[in-house]
């Protein structure tokens, strides 16, 4: 028996206004730097670590409505180098999306090596602190061939923090199951992002006089 209601068709009323309905998520919105991004990442000799700087954009979306549910989100785009170079070291898409009605925080990402992951948690509007999770065994984990035989991702999880200074934090614990090693490797992600630059209203919000 499902929580889902029986009428899978109607649409609820939605407030045209995104920033105004982000719950836990309107500390995200924005553009974003953090400069001391600590990688620690799987390497043939063991686990390596490694700095980076880091820019996020994070800018509202119109609300959208799957059937009777609602969610409000913010579209993003992390672009990732090493220190002092140029060259991208990583690079990811996706949405951040809230769920009024169930309290529920969502996160995509896409990242251009052939992966997706879509993680899930709980939390309040007024939350502070929420957590995410995604695993290869509930079908929310999905990679190419390559990564599914030499890098298998068995789970994802991200913490975030929303700090009273106006900066925001996150710490990722990617596990892998590695070719060749009898134990599984986290491959750990975390920084700490200073706002550049205010979002820019969704489309629908722009367009109220």
């Amino acid at each position: 028996m499902s929580d889902f209601p029986q009428d899978i068709y109607t649409e609820p009323r939605a407030d045209v206004d995104t920033l105004a309905n982000l719950g836990p998520l309107r500390g995200l919105a924005g553009i974003w730097q953090g400069t001391r991004g600590l990688d620690v990442k799987p390497k043939a000799e063991g686990a390596k670590k490694q700095a980076y700087v880091e820019r996020i954009e994070l800018q509202p979306i119109d609300p959208q409505t799957n059937g009777p549910q609602l969610l409000y989100g913010l579209r993003y785009h992390t672009h990732v180098t090493k220190p002092e170079q140029v060259k991208t070291y990583h690079d990811q898409v996706g949405y951040w999306l809230w769920e009024p009605a169930t309290g529920t925080v969502i996160h995509t990402l896409t990242i251009p090596r052939g992966q997706t992951v879509l993680a899930m948690g709980q939390t309040t509007a007024d939350a502070k602190t929420f957590s995410l999770r995604a695993t290869r065994e509930a079908g929310q984990i999905s990679d190419i061939p390559f990564l599914a035989h030499a890098f298998k991702t068995v789970e994802f999880t991200i913490d975030v923090t929303i700090n009273d200074d106006g900066t925001w934090s996150y710490d990722e614990d990617t596990v892998l199951d590695i070719q060749g090693q009898s134990e599984l490797f986290h491959h750990r992600d975390r920084n700490t992002l200073t706002k550049l630059a205010e979002p820019t209203p969704n489309p629908l919000a722009g367009q109220q006089g």
